[in-house]
Formats: structure tokens, C-alpha cells, sequence
């Protein structure tokens, strides 16, 4: 039966919850436990609690700046025990963090011992390191005792804690901050003293200023390692919106040793970047050959003020090539995020620059005001009792007399206050007072004071019945803690925005020759892979080709040309140089069919390197069959992968060449026969691409085009080279002008010695060598000089001794 009665009254006492709605309530319980008491700071004081408590404990044990160190172990324990029950290493942590030069750009506390480094290393323990408030954090605490900010009871309420500081200075936008809560985060860039402050001035002046002219006082962020900040555009709008990227450089020079060879000095890194681990990662791009020219690197820093890494590059490295790797694949540039939010009145919020200013600047005007107020009623209390000290000096023989008649001292005290019109404690004050006060001078200081009280409470009264008083206050003190505790900038604000280091930008700018085989072998080599030789040599052997395999096409085009691959077809594929594949002299290369989406069967027939400035230009293409056709150049600007149609074909004819053309230039076009015509630019319009052409050369039977080549007046002479290796240079002058379409004139006598016409070029003067490759791989290089200026119709004089069986292909200018 007693079982029966207790069950009933268990019963009775358990409450249904739904299960989702309790655990939703606990949730969000939690969460808002972590935003407001862990993770967010409040924009007054710009301190998170476990912070502020630190500051204060500090404050209580009297560890200003002034003062002794005291090991931290002794104000981590007073803050557990009595303000922040939670884990020693995270309070020390905090800590820690406060003391660091690295992290802080005003640090809060003076640190002794080890709390640290830029590379990562760990603080040591709290038992070794010792600590104190640094002056600065003083200003966090001014005024503290002048019930000036709110208290509470700490977590077991047996001592009262402020929940908030004073705060003199606003701390939240000048070491910035930055905390993860649950569903929302932070993340406050450091700023400069000294601009923060012209600028809280300049808000007191005139509220009304906006986001872009408080930034004509805070010019970017400051950070404490220094380094670049780029784009007055990307400061400007996550300093008004409160959210943005903003990007960071460490400062890093090129020099040059007494060796000769080039250094980068990396002398500032990025905000919160690890120094130790940036080499680490520079170290392994080196060792993975992802990054070349670095001989060796070393870190030479002493402090942070005197941060230097030394990279020693190798010769013949492109410094400058390095470092935009550097930017581009390691943390010596970082983007930092803003996202500004804080406490504003136990709320969250996204808040701009100039709203954290002006929440600092309402902040400063309650601190004052109740400052104010509670050294007005200390004077008015103070006041009360020196005119009660200055009634009794006043009748000091009545007032003799009115105590040594009294049984006691609370007797005494009463009869002061009947007689004298006292208050209790005025009287008290009296029967407190020494015979020394009776003094002369004694008396005069009491009456001095009590003026000195009286003009302090008329001030005191003014300020606080004349709100632009107060106002000129709170603007005197920014001035005086400027003037105080005002820096130079550590970092350096470029207006102009940085764009993105695209691949080009990591690649040397440098002359390149380009290899195409007929068999479809594709390289780019450096031009000093081929030695210069006398002409008439035999050459060396270029690459390594396949029996059947022949080099057709050389180019020489720098690194950074779009190179346009035209094909027989009459398409068009377009790739940077620096993507294929870079061989030596005797590789053979990759299959183009890597880089170009040919169809089967399709050949490229010409390959033209595109000058970055090509305006006025434009682009001629020729057939074997003597058609040409004239686009404008940016047609071709912008080839998809798959290729473009570049010109209609009739029949079996095939695309030859494809030139770039000035405006009022020519054109000279040979034929393997030794025919030559030279014609206007401007004898053929400009079509579509799709169009098939016009005919440019009429020709015999069994000839073809074989070479098509632009004249300017720079043009001063025309190079030929046949089969057999025999070559010669003409002055231009000898090839009249025609109209298109005519069979032109001879320009080369062709024999059985000679060989066909295989190559033509027009020279400007400035070439001073050529390369000339055999169908078996065979190559010579040598200087343009050593070649004679001869007359239309001579078959030339040997330039490359061609073995039994092989015929020159290609032959290029350099």
C-alpha cells in the first residue's frame, strides 16, 4: 500500500516535455552563453570577459605598469578562483595572447620570460613567465573606482566583478580581435593609434562625416607585423559594410650581392602569418621542383622590429619571376576577411568602422558623466565637511566649551549640532579634528581647500549642464593619449589594388625558339642550345626524330606570346608559349595533339606568334594554291579550345602561312619554283572569317606557294634558302610592286644543285643569326652576315652542307 502512495506521488511530480522543443531551448541557451560570454567582445572596451578579468585581476593585485612582475601562475589562479571558472591553459592562453608583440599591435601586458614566437613556438609554462599590465592597458582601467562602469557578482557571489571597463581608448579597433561563437564569428583588423584618434576627434567635430572621410584619418589597417595592404577601394567598402577582403603582402626586396648573383629580402610578413612555417613551405615547393632558381634560404631575424629571411636565388634566376610565386603559392600574401562584429548593448552586430568609432565616442560620454558626477558628489561631501571644520574655527572657544561641558562624545555631537546648525557628520568631523588644525596655517589650508572645493564643483556643475563641455573633454583626453602613446604606421597602404598573379605572371619573360615536326612533335628550346657555326657546316643534330619524322616549322617567339596555330584545314588553335612542353636541343618533344584538339589527319601548316599590341594589324593568310585573305587581327583574340574556322578552302588546296600586316605595308610571296610576287596590303579587303579569299598569285603548273613574308620599310632585304642548302639575301628594292594575282618575277635561279625554294624571309637589319633544321633533324646555326647580298636571279652560295638523302626543311631569324 506505501508502495502504491509513493508511485502516486512520483507520478505526480513528473512533467512532459517534448523532447525537440527542450533540447532547441538548451541550444540556443548555449549558444548565446558563447556569443555573449566567450567568443564576442563588446565594442566599448573591445574585450572579451576572460580578458576584462585578467585586466582587473591585474588591477586588484596593483600590477601596473610600475609595479614588480608577478609570476603569471599567481594571476591565472586569482582569476579562476574568483572571476573565470574555466580551464587554466585557456586563461593562460588569453593571457599569453595579451603579451605578444606579434599578435597585439598595442599589447596589453608586459610579458618576462618566454610567451612565444612569430614561428610558432609555445610560451613557456605559467610557473617560468611573469607579467604585469602594460601602461596602455591602464587606460582600459582609469577610473574604475569611480562607479563609472556596472558591477555584478562573480560566479560563486562573494566578490563583485565589472562587466565592463572604462576604457579610456578604444581597444576593439586598435588591436582588433578575433573569436569563433556558435553560428556567427568575428574578425577586427588592428589599426594605428595616432589615426584612430584624429579620427574620434574629428568625429566629436562633426558626427556627420562618413564612411570615406573617417578614412581620410585611418588610412587601413595597422597590423603589428607590418607587411603591404593593397586597394583603397577593398579598404574602403569592409570598412563601411563591416564585411570584405582585404589584401596583404610581407614587404620583400631584390638586391644584388657583391657576388653579383640576386637576393629577396623578405623583411614583413602578413598578419598572423607563421614565419617558421612560410619557410618550411618554400623549402618543400623547392625540393618538389615546383619552384626553381632558389639556391638556398635562411632566416637572419633577430627580433620582430628586424625580421629578414634571405633567399638566395641562383644565376641566371628571374627574381622577380620568384616572388610573384612566392605571392601566389605561399602565405606571403593573404587576404584578410573582415567581418566587424561585437557586443553593442549585449547584441551582436555588423558594424562599420566609423559605428565602432561613434559606440566609442557614446561609451566616452557615460564613462565621463558618471565620472563627473562622482567627483562632484566627493567634492560636495568634502565641501560639507570643511564648512563644518571652518563654523567650529569660527567660534573655537564655543565650541571648546560646548565639548568639555558634554558627559560624552555622542553627547558632545548632539549639542554641536543644536548649537551650531551641524549636520552628524560635520559634528563628527569637529570631535575628530586636532589641536594642530587650530594652527594659522592649518586654518588657511582648510579655508583654501574650501574654495578649491568650491571652484572644483562649479566646474563640475558646468560640465555637466553643458554637453559640448563634456564633449571637449573626452576630445582633450584622445589628444593627450595620442600625444602619449601615438606610432608611426608599421604597415604601408598602397591606393591601388593588386591583381591576381595570373600563371604568366610566374613565368620568365624570355626569348624561346619553338620546334613542330611534321610528325607532329612538338618543343620550345632556349636559342643558346645552338652554337654558332662558320656557314657551309654540317650542323648538329637537333632533336630526336623518327625515321620517317622531318622538322617543319621554327619559330622564335617570347614566352608570354599567344601563339596561333593555323592548320591545312583552315582552322585555327591558339596556346601560350610557356605551355609547351620546354626540351633541350636534342629532345624530341610531345605530340601536339597534348595541347591542340586536332581532328584526325589534320596538320598545322603555320604558326604565328601574337605581339601583345596588335593594333593596326592585320592578319593575312595564304594558301598553297596562291589564295589569300585579309581579317581583322582580333578576330582571333580569343580562340576556344576547339579551334575557329579561320578560311574556306577550295577543294585540295591547303592553308600555307598565316602573317601579322601594318597598315601600308606589303606583301612578297614565293613559290618552291623561284617565282616572287610583291603587292600592296591594301589590294586585298578585309572579310569575314569564313570567307575564302582572293586569288594573290597566279601560278604554273605543278608550283605552289611555298613561304609568304610582310614588307615595311624596316624591311630591307629578302633571304632565301633551297633543298640543298644553298642561300642568298636580295635587297627588296629588286621586287617591284604589281598588282595581285600576277605570276610574278624570278628569285632564284633553281638547278639540280639547288633544290627547290623551301624557305623565304623578309630581314629588317636587325637579325643577326639564323637557324636552319634538315627533314633528318639536322641544324646549323649561324650569323646572317656571313651570308652575301646577291642578285635576283643567282642560285646562292652554300649555307649548310645537306647529307645524301636529306633536304633543308625550316629555317628561322633570330
Amino acid at each position: 500500500m506505501a508502495d502504491k502512495d509513493n508511485n502516486q506521488s512520483s507520478a505526480g511530480r513528473v512533467i512532459p516535455v517534448d523532447i525537440a522543443s527542450d533540447m532547441k531551448e538548451s541550444y540556443l541557451n548555449y549558444a548565446m552563453s558563447v556569443i555573449v560570454s566567450r567568443a564576442l567582445p563588446d565594442v566599448r572596451d573591445g574585450l572579451k570577459p576572460v580578458h576584462r578579468r585578467l585586466l582587473f585581476t591585474l588591477h586588484e593585485l596593483g600590477l601596473y605598469h610600475t609595479a614588480r612582475f608577478r609570476k603569471s601562475a599567481l594571476v591565472v589562479g586569482d582569476v579562476l578562483g574568483h572571476y573565470h571558472p574555466h580551464g587554466d591553459t585557456a586563461c593562460y592562453d588569453a593571457l599569453v595572447r595579451l603579451a605578444q608583440d606579434f599578435s597585439l599591435r598595442y599589447p596589453l601586458v608586459i610579458g618576462q620570460g618566454n610567451f612565444g614566437s612569430i614561428d610558432g613556438d609555445s610560451p613557456a609554462a605559467m610557473r617560468y613567465t611573469e607579467t604585469k599590465m602594460s601602461s596602455l592597458a591602464g587606460e582600459l582601467l582609469r577610473d574604475i573606482n569611480k562607479e563609472t562602469v556596472p558591477f555584478a557578482p562573480n560566479y560563486d557571489g562573494n566578490r563583485q566583478e565589472p562587466l565592463l571597463l572604462p576604457a579610456a581608448i578604444p581597444n576593439l579597433i586598435l588591436n582588433g580581435t578575433l573569436g569563433i561563437a556558435v553560428g556567427m564569428a568575428t574578425k577586427i583588423a588592428p589599426h594605428n593609434l595616432t589615426e584612430v584618434m584624429s579620427a574620434l576627434e574629428a568625429l566629436i567635430d562633426n558626427p556627420g562625416l562618413d564612411s570615406e572621410e573617417v578614412l581620410q584619418y585611418v588610412k587601413g589597417p595597422d597590423f603589428p607585423t607590418g607587411g603591404v595592404v593593397y586597394g583603397h577601394r577593398d579598404i574602403a567598402h569592409a570598412s563601411s559594410t563591416g564585411r570584405g577582403g582585404v589584401l596583404v603582402r610581407g614587404e620583400a626586396d631584390v638586391v644584388e650581392t657583391k657576388a653579383g648573383s640576386s637576393q629577396i629580402i623578405i623583411r614583413s610578413l602578413p598578419y598572423q602569418v607563421n614565419k617558421a612555417e612560410l619557410i618550411t613551405k618554400i623549402a618543400d615547393q623547392v625540393r618538389e621542383k615546383k619552384l626553381e632558381g632558389i639556391k638556398d634560404i635562411r632566416d637572419e631575424s633577430t627580433t620582430l622590429d628586424d625580421l629578414r629571411v634571405v633567399i638566395d636565388l641562383k644565376s641566371g634566376a628571374y627574381p622577380q619571376k620568384i616572388l610573384n610565386y612566392l605571392y601566389k603559392h605561399t602565405d606571403l600574401e593573404t587576404v584578410f576577411h573582415y567581418n566587424m562584429l561585437a557586443l553593442v548593448d549585449g547584441v551582436p552586430k555588423l558594424l562599420s568602422l566609423k559605428a565602432i568609432l561613434a559606440e566609442f565616442i557614446k561609451h566616452r560620454e557615460v564613462v565621463v558623466e558618471k565620472r563627473t558626477r562622482f567627483d562632484l558628489r566627493e567634492a560636495e561631501e568634502r565641501e560639507h565637511i570643511l564648512l563644518g571644520l571652518k563654523k567650529a574655527l569660527d567660534h573655537i572657544d564655543e565650541v571648546i566649551q560646548t565639548i568639555k561641558r558634554s558627559a560624552d562624545a555622542a553627547e558632545a555631537g548632539r549639542q554641536l549640532m543644536v548649537k551650531f546648525a551641524l549636520s552628524d557628520r560635520q559634528a563628527a568631523a569637529i570631535l575628530d579634528m586636532r589641536l594642530q588644525k587650530l594652527a594659522g596655517l592649518e586654518r588657511q589650508k582648510i579655508e583654501d581647500e574650501l574654495k578649491e572645493k568650491q571652484a572644483l564643483i562649479k566646474e563640475l556643475k558646468s560640465i555637466l549642464a553643458d554637453h559640448g563641455k563634456l564633449m571637449e573633454i573626452i576630445k582633450t583626453e584622445f589628444a593627450e593619449i595620442k600625444s602619449k602613446y601615438g606610432d608611426e604606421r608599421r604597415t604601408r597602404v598602397v591606393k591601388q589594388g593588386v591583381g591576381e598573379i595570373r600563371e604568366e605572371d610566374l613565368i620568365p619573360e624570355k626569348d624561346n625558339v619553338l620546334v613542330l615536326t611534321r610528325g607532329g612533335y612538338i618543343k620550345r628550346t632556349d636559342p643558346v642550345e645552338y652554337r654558332p657555326q662558320k656557314r657551309g657546316g654540317v650542323g648538329v643534330v637537333d632533336l630526336d626524330v623518327k625515321d620517317e619524322d622531318v622538322v617543319d616549322i621554327l619559330l622564335s617567339a617570347n614566352t608570354h606570346n599567344d601563339i596561333l596555330f593555323f592548320t591545312d584545314r583552315g582552322k585555327v588553335y591558339q596556346i601560350k608559349m610557356y605551355d609547351l612542353p620546354e626540351g633541350k636541343r636534342a629532345t624530341r618533344g610531345k605530340s601536339i595533339m597534348n595541347f591542340l584538339a586536332l581532328a584526325d589527319g589534320e596538320k598545322v601548316t603555320s604558326v604565328l606568334a601574337v605581339p601583345k599590341s596588335g593594333d593596326k594589324l592585320s592578319l593575312f593568310m595564304i594558301t598553297r594554291a596562291g589564295v589569300a585573305k585579309k581579317v581583322a587581327a582580333g578576330s582571333f583574340s580569343d580562340v576556344r579550345r576547339s579551334g575557329l574556322i579561320a578560311i574556306r578552302l577550295d577543294g585540295k588546296d591547303q592553308l600555307l602561312a598565316a602573317r601579322l600586316a601594318p597598315s601600308g605595308s606589303s606583301l612578297v610571296i614565293a613559290t618552291k619554283k623561284g617565282q616572287a610576287i610583291r603587292f600592296r596590303e591594301s589590294d586585298i579587303r578585309i572579310m569575314g572569317r569564313a570567307a575564302r579569299g582572293v586569288r594573290a598569285m597566279h601560278l604554273s603548273g605543278g608550283d605552289e606557294v611555298i613561304a609568304a613574308d610582310i614588307v615595311t620599310p624596316e624591311h630591307s632585304a629578302y633571304l632565301i634558302m633551297t633543298a640543298n642548302g644553298l642561300g642568298k639575301k636580295t635587297k627588296l628594292s629588286e621586287y617591284k610592286l604589281q598588282k595581285r594575282g600576277g605570276g610574278g618575277i624570278k628569285t632564284v635561279k633553281i638547278t639540280t644543285k639547288t633544290g627547290p625554294l623551301i624557305a623565304a624571309k623578309t630581314l629588317t637589319g636587325a637579325e643577326t643569326q639564323i637557324i636552319a633544321v634538315s627533314r633528318q633533324g639536322q641544324t646549323i646555326r649561324t650569323v646572317l652576315s656571313d651570308i652575301p647580298m646577291l642578285g635576283r636571279s643567282t642560285q646562292g652560295v652554300r649555307i649548310m652542307r645537306v647529307r645524301a638523302g636529306d633536304a633543308l626543311a625550316s629555317m628561322i631569324c633570330l
